[in-house]
């Protein structure tokens, strides 16, 4: 299978360069700069699981190619409209489309571009961030994607993709639960995000707080309410487990959301915090730490939009 990923970005580039270590056909569709860069240093990654420095295939924007058996789509949400317009002339009839992106607003997008039975489901669980070198730095325990159909099913396509991803030095795995895997992953980071930008704070010292349990806690039930109205297969005790698992995380971990903002960088406030509330809204729902951590990321975008 050749396998074409949109970007060589922190997530792209460390997936992507970890299949490309075990000898899949993976090409990277990438930006001139980018190319330019690769080209002269290669793709560089160090991680807790291992470094890597990778000659990889690269692909222009606008490059001639054949269509592709597979893209993966590792890019932030609010580039998806120009990576849907590179890639669309690398998609076949049978190219499979596997999105990484977080939250669940894309999937309607791509389902309307590509058509639903293209597209998998997908997510991945990783801590990793380009240096000032254009280096993929990974510093997480984990690095694992879970890629499915939207079915559930294993089918034939899906079960050839496991095949082709096992071994590599990152953890693929075959979800026959994908969707719920997305909303739950939504869930977690979605408050993880809001809390950290709200506080700009890692995770350890908001939850060690005098209210921190307290509004984590709020935080989450007030997503998971909003996504059940919406009909989410989501779990009933899902807060309660989450609330766990964010105690038990590393005090230091930070959102990606927030590492972007300490970079002045664009970060996904509408694609995650403001999807949730226009459900809200067309549920009437209340959720008022929700609209707090929004209304604080969008005083962050305003301030950003003034100094470009």
């Amino acid at each position: 299978m050749r396998i074409l990923v949109v970007g060589a970005g922190a997530v792209g580039g460390y997936f992507g360069g970890r299949l490309l270590e075990k000898g899949v056909d993976v090409t990277f569709l990438v930006r001139k700069r980018r190319k330019k860069q690769l080209q002269e240093k290669g793709l560089v990654i160090h991680s807790v699981h291992g470094d890597a420095v990778l000659s990889p295939k690269l692909l222009v924007t606008g490059e001639q190619a054949e269509p592709f058996d597979v893209v993966i789509f590792s890019n932030k949400a609010y580039h998806l409209p120009e990576a849907i317009r590179d890639v669309k002339p690398y998609v076949g009839e049978k190219t499979m489309i596997l999105p990484l992106l977080n939250g669940m607003a894309h999937m309607e997008i791509l389902w309307n571009e590509f058509g639903k039975e293209n597209v998998l489901g997908g997510l991945c669980f990783i801590e990793t961030t380009l240096n000032e070198h254009g280096e993929i730095a990974q510093t997480s325990a984990s690095h694992d994607v879970r890629f499915g159909e939207w079915s559930g099913e294993r089918t034939e396509r899906v079960l050839a993709l496991e095949q082709l991803f096992s071994g590599c030095n990152a953890r693929f795995r075959l979800s026959e639960h994908i969707a719920t895997d997305m909303w739950n992953k939504y869930l977690f980071i979605a408050t993880m995000s809001g809390v950290t930008t709200l506080f700009r704070a890692p995770i350890g010292p908001i939850r060690s707080g005098k209210y921190g349990q307290e509004i984590i806690f709020g935080l989450l039930k007030e997503i998971a309410a909003v996504m059940r109205a919406h009909g989410a297969p989501i779990a009933d005790d899902i807060e309660e487990k989450q609330l766990a698992q964010l105690n038990r995380i590393e005090a230091t971990m930070k959102s990606s959301m927030q590492r972007d903002m300490e970079k002045g960088q664009l970060i996904e406030a509408d694609h995650l915090q403001g999807y949730l509330l226009s459900l809200a809204e067309q549920y009437e729902i209340e959720t008022p730490l929700l609209k707090l951590a929004y209304h604080n990321l969008k005083i962050y975008e305003a301030n950003r939009s003034k100094t470009e």
